[in-house]
C-alpha cells in the first residue's frame, strides 16, 4: 500500500512540474459586404479597426498622436458581394503591425471600404484611385463608402477567432452649399485636366464678394486668393453675432475654453470690417481642388496629378474674375495662406510669377528639402532613424512647445501605408509624393523613400530638388526671376512649429537675404515660441490669428498696389464707401 502511494506522489510530482501545453496564438476577423447596400463588385482599401475607446466609433479615431486606435489595411480588386475576405495575423497594421500583437481586452470592431475608381490616364497608365465625392479626401467620410456598425468582441491572451463583420452601412451623399447675397459657389469644367485624368474633372470656388457689388456694376475689384485645405464652403464669416444658446467648447488644441463662441465672433468681425467705409473692396477666392490623392492639389503641375497649376491660374481664375468684375490682371491678384496653403502662396507665386503680385505664406510645407521637415532628403540614408553605429533614434514628427514629442516619421508613414499603398492614403507624406515625384511605370507616384524602412531613394530626391525645392528654384533661377519677384514674397512661421517647417524656413531666409541685383524687398518673420500655424502678428495668440486671414494682410496688399500698380491702372472704382 505505501509502494503504491509512491508512485501515486512521484507521478503527481512529476505532473505539477509539467508546464501546461501553450495555446497556439491565432487572430483572423472575416469581412463581406451586403448586396442591400451594394451589388456591384468594388476595388478598393479594405481597412479594419480596434478601438478600446467608446467615445467615438473606430474610424474616426485613427491618427499618428498618442491617442490613436488600430487599423489594418488590405487591397482588394473585383470584390464580390457576400464573398469573404479575411484580416489574419500576416496583414500589415497600425500602430501594431500584426493583429497578433494586439494585447488581450475588449474593443469595438468596425470595417470599412475606401472605394476605388479607374482612371485612364493621358499617359497611357490605367491607375485606381479614391475619387473625393465632395468631402475632401477623407476617408472615413467620402459618400458611397462602404461601412460596418462597431461591436464588441474580447482579446484573450491568444487572441480571437470567430469573430464577422458585415459592411452594411454607406456614407450618404453631402448636400452642396447654397448661394447666399455675400457668398457665391461656381464650378469650371477644367479641359487641362479633364484631357490629363479621361474624365470630366471641375474645379470649386467659393466667393466673397464685396461690398456694394450690386450697387457698383462699374466697379472692378482686385482678386484675394486664400489658398488652403478643402472648405466645404467659404468660412469664417458670419452676418450676426454668435449663437446665444451656443454650448461652450473645448479646444483641445489651443487648450482654450468656448473655442467655438470664439470662431463665430471673430467670423461676425470679419463681416463687419468688411463693410466698414474705409475697408478697400476686394474679391476673396477660395478654391476647391481635390484630387484622388489628397484634398488639394497644391496648385501646381505635377506628374501623378496633372495640370493643376496651369488650369486654376489660366481656366479658374479667370473666369471667376469674368463672372465677378475682377481686374484680370497680374497687379491685381494677391495669395495667402497656411501651412500647405502657405506653400501653395509661394509655390504659384514663383511658377507663375507675372501672374499675381505677392505672396503671403504663413508656416508653409517644407520650401527647401534641406529640411523636409527633420530630414534632408540629398544627403541623409534613412529618414526614419538617425545615423548611428550602436544607436536606434527614430527622428521625430511632431512636438509642441516646450519640444515634447507626439510621433515620428516611421509611425507617421506607416500608418499611411495602413491606409494605402502606392501613395493612395490621402495623408500628408503620400501628397508631397504625389505632387513632387516622377510618375513610375505602373502610373503612381514614385516613392522618396521605402515606406516600410524609410531608405531614401537620392535619384527621385534630384527630381523634387529640380522641379519643388522653392529655395533651389529661386536661388538656381534668380537672375531670371528676380525682378519678377521682388517686394512680391512674405513668409511667417513660429519657431516652434509642430512639424519642424521653421528650419526650411530658416534656409529660406538665408538665401532671401544674400540677393542682390535685384534685393527681394519681402520679408521673412518668426514667432518667438509660437507653433503651427503663425501667421504673421506678433500681438495675437495663433487660435486668434488663424480666424484673421482675410484681413490681416490687406494693409500690405494696398501698400503693395499703390506701390507696383502700372500707370493707368484702375485704382479708384473699387474705392468706394
Amino acid at each position: 500500500m505505501r509502494k503504491i502511494l509512491l508512485v501515486l506522489l512521484v507521478v503527481a510530482f512529476i505532473i505539477g512540474c509539467t508546464e501546461p501545453p501553450k495555446l497556439e496564438h491565432k487572430s483572423s476577423i472575416k469581412v463581406s459586404y451586403s448586396a442591400e447596400v451594394d451589388s456591384l463588385a468594388k476595388d478598393g482599401r479594405l481597412l479594419l479597426m480596434l478601438s478600446s475607446d467608446d467615445g467615438n466609433e473606430p474610424r474616426f479615431q485613427i491618427n499618428d498622436g498618442l491617442n490613436t486606435q488600430l487599423i489594418f489595411g488590405m487591397n482588394v480588386e473585383n470584390w464580390a458581394k457576400d464573398s469573404v475576405l479575411t484580416f489574419d495575423e500576416s496583414v500589415f497594421g497600425y500602430p501594431y503591425e500584426s493583429l497578433k500583437d494586439v494585447p488581450p481586452g475588449e474593443y469595438n470592431v468596425q470595417a470599412l471600404l475606401n472605394v476605388y475608381e479607374t482612371f485612364n490616364l493621358s499617359t497611357g497608365h490605367t491607375v485606381k484611385l479614391p475619387m473625393d465625392n465632395g468631402e475632401g479626401q477623407k476617408w472615413n467620410k467620402s459618400p458611397g463608402n462602404l461601412y460596418s456598425k462597431p461591436f464588441k468582441i474580447r482579446v484573450a491572451s491568444n487572441g480571437f477567432e470567430n469573430v464577422s463583420v458585415n459592411l452594411d452601412q454607406v456614407i450618404p451623399v453631402i448636400e452642396e452649399p447654397e448661394d447666399t447675397e455675400w457668398i457665391k459657389h461656381v464650378k469650371v469644367k477644367s479641359e487641362r485636366l479633364s484631357e490629363f485624368w479621361g474624365r470630366d474633372i471641375y474645379l470649386g470656388a467659393h466667393v466673397l464678394l464685396p461690398k456694394g457689388f450690386e450697387e457698383h456694376p462699374e466697379a472692378k475689384y482686385p482678386l484675394m486668393v486664400f489658398h488652403g485645405h478643402f472648405p466645404s464652403d467659404f468660412g469664417g464669416f458670419r452676418t450676426t453675432p454668435p449663437d446665444p444658446n451656443l454650448k461652450p467648447e473645448y479646444s483641445e488644441r489651443f487648450s482654450l475654453g468656448g473655442y467655438n463662441i470664439i470662431q463665430q465672433q471673430e467670423a461676425y468681425d470679419f463681416y463687419k470690417r468688411w463693410n466698414e467705409p474705409d475697408f478697400p473692396r476686394f474679391i476673396v477666392l477660395q478654391i476647391q481642388h481635390p484630387t484622388p490623392y489628397y484634398d488639394d492639389s497644391y496648385a501646381v503641375n505635377s506628374a501623378s496629378q496633372g495640370p493643376y497649376g496651369d488650369a486654376i491660374t489660366y481656366e479658374l481664375i479667370p473666369e471667376i474674375e469674368k463672372q465677378f468684375r475682377g481686374m484680370g490682371e497680374g497687379w491685381s491678384r494677391f495669395l495667402y495662406g497656411g501651412s500647405t496653403g502657405g506653400w501653395e502662396a509661394l509655390a504659384v507665386q514663383v511658377k507663375y510669377p507675372d501672374e499675381y503680385n505677392g505672396c503671403f505664406a504663413a508656416c508653409p510645407d517644407p520650401i527647401d528639402f534641406r529640411a523636409y521637415t527633420l530630414t534632408n532628403i540629398y544627403e541623409d540614408e534613412n529618414a526614419y532613424f538617425y545615423k548611428s553605429a550602436h544607436k536606434t533614434l527614430e527622428v521625430p514628427s511632431h512636438r509642441n512647445y516646450l519640444g515634447q514629442i507626439q510621433s515620428t516619421l516611421r509611425q507617421g508613414n506607416h500608418l499611411e501605408l495602413v491606409l494605402g499603398d502606392k501613395s493612395r492614403s490621402g495623408q500628408q507624406w503620400d501628397i508631397w509624393e504625389a505632387t513632387y515625384s516622377p510618375q513610375g511605370d505602373d502610373g503612381y507616384p514614385e516613392r522618396i523613400w521605402d515606406k516600410k524602412t524609410g531608405d531614401i531613394d537620392h535619384d527621385v530626391a534630384e527630381y523634387w530638388k529640380e522641379n519643388f525645392d522653392l529655395r533651389h528654384i529661386l536661388e538656381r533661377d534668380w537672375d531670371k526671376l528676380g525682378d519678377n519677384l521682388k517686394g512680391k514674397i512674405h513668409i511667417y512661421c513660429g519657431d516652434m512649429d509642430n512639424y519642424y517647417l521653421n528650419n526650411a524656413v530658416y534656409l529660406m531666409e538665408d538665401f532671401l537675404e544674400s540677393t542682390t541685383d535685384p534685393y527681394y524687398e519681402g520679408e521673412v518673420k518668426y514667432g518667438d515660441r509660437d507653433e503651427h500655424c503663425w501667421n504673421g502678428d506678433p500681438d495675437q495668440p495663433n487660435a486668434i490669428t488663424r480666424l484673421r486671414y482675410n484681413t490681416m494682410y490687406v494693409p500690405k496688399i494696398m501698400e503693395r498696389i499703390e506701390k507696383s500698380a502700372p500707370r493707368g491702372a484702375d485704382l479708384t472704382s473699387w474705392r468706394y464707401k
